[in-house]
């Protein structure tokens, strides 16, 4: 069993990333709580605790230090009024529950919609092709298409299905892509592969004719596939 050695950095920000919210929340909420039981009023905690979500590594120390010397501190930091009755602090915990099941929650929702965005489809996609992990790119660009029925998109993972030998399918996409006003003028040359793959030969031929046709072919440095394109339409 062979295990990578090495991730890319998108691979490992999107590992991160996730985690590193959810610790931001964990400190926020401890903020919170942790000023109101030091008696700091209601807007200032929460100022505090936002303050720490967005800035955690900078704002957590900041607060600790000012709560050491609180009594020393300006008002507009803390509020030094003392610690609350009894009652009132009992009225703290649900108070502090709510924030932290809110944030959290909101966390959460966050991170779903950001999963389930097109742009991050396609960059697990781009990320599994880079890895030659062809089953999980297909995978992602599918579920980007259901999000946006994108010409771009309907190659890539047509190319992908080529990489994965799978070429009736991948004859489709090239088709939808084609029909979807993909710019690209190599496609009909890989529709005429995937055709003859699919011992379509004349059709085949006809895709290649209409590839020699295109500017790929026809510029002064032609692209190396046009020469491909003629020698297989000599054999037929």
């Amino acid at each position: 069993m062979i295990l990578r050695s090495s991730i890319s950095a998108g691979e490992l920000f999107e590992l991160i990333r996730p985690a590193a919210l959810v610790v931001s929340a964990l400190l926020s909420s401890w903020v919170f709580a942790s000023a109101r039981r030091h008696g700091i009023s209601l807007p200032i905690a929460l100022a505090w605790a936002l303050a720490s979500l967005v800035f955690p590594f900078i704002v957590v120390p900041i607060y600790l230090i000012a709560r050491s010397r609180r009594k020393k501190s300006a008002p507009v930091l803390l509020d030094s009024d003392g610690p609350a009755p009894a009652g009132i602090r009992r009225r703290r915990g649900p108070l502090n529950l709510a924030y932290t099941v809110i944030l959290l929650s909101l966390v959460g929702l966050y991170l779903y919609r950001d999963y389930q965005d097109i742009d991050s489809y396609l960059a697990r996609a781009a990320q599994a092709q880079l890895r030659g992990d062809h089953a999980r790119a297909i995978v992602e660009y599918r579920a980007a298409l259901l999000k946006d029925d994108n010409a771009h998109t309907h190659k890539l993972l047509a190319m992908e299905l080529v990489a994965a030998r799978l070429p009736r399918e991948a004859l489709s996409e090239f088709r939808l892509a084609e029909k979807a006003g993909e710019p690209d003028d190599r496609i009909p040359y890989h529709i005429g592969l995937m055709l003859e793959a699919l011992n379509q030969s004349d059709q085949a031929a006809l895709e290649y004719w209409k590839f020699l046709q295109t500017r790929a072919c026809i510029q002064e440095l032609p692209d190396p596939r046009c020469e491909d394109a003629r020698r297989r339409v000599s054999n037929d």
